[in-house]
């Protein structure tokens, strides 16, 4: 059985899909109109959304967007630190690949 997404969880993706989307704008007055408009009164998954986005997408690529979701989004600077230590964490997971992979030890047969 399927269980649908909390609708805050869902509009905190929508508002991520929009800032990558237009992550490499040169004019991001149209994009911070887009991301208010969609958050409506929702000002705190707008913060946390965008702000989490900002922090991990944070590079001299996105710097535009980064800098306006930081200056005119309140309280989305609260976040970014979130966002940046989401991209500086090691990988996780159990494919056996990554920092904290360890080959087997070969043994030898006498």
């Amino acid at each position: 059985m399927s269980h649908p997404l909390h609708p805050a969880v869902a509009l905190g993706i929508h508002l991520s899909t929009i800032c990558s989307r237009n992550r490499y704008t040169t004019d991001p007055a149209p994009v911070i109109a887009e991301l208010l408009e969609v958050a409506g009164d929702r000002g705190d998954v707008l913060a946390f959304a965008v702000g989490r986005w900002a922090g991990y997408y944070d590079d001299e690529h996105t710097a535009v967007l980064v800098a306006a979701i930081v200056a005119l989004i309140p309280g989305a600077a609260g976040w970014t630190h979130e966002g940046r230590a989401r991209r500086d964490a090691p990988p996780h997971g159990t494919t056996g690949f990554g920092p904290a992979y360890v080959p087997p030890v070969t043994r030898r047969l006498i």
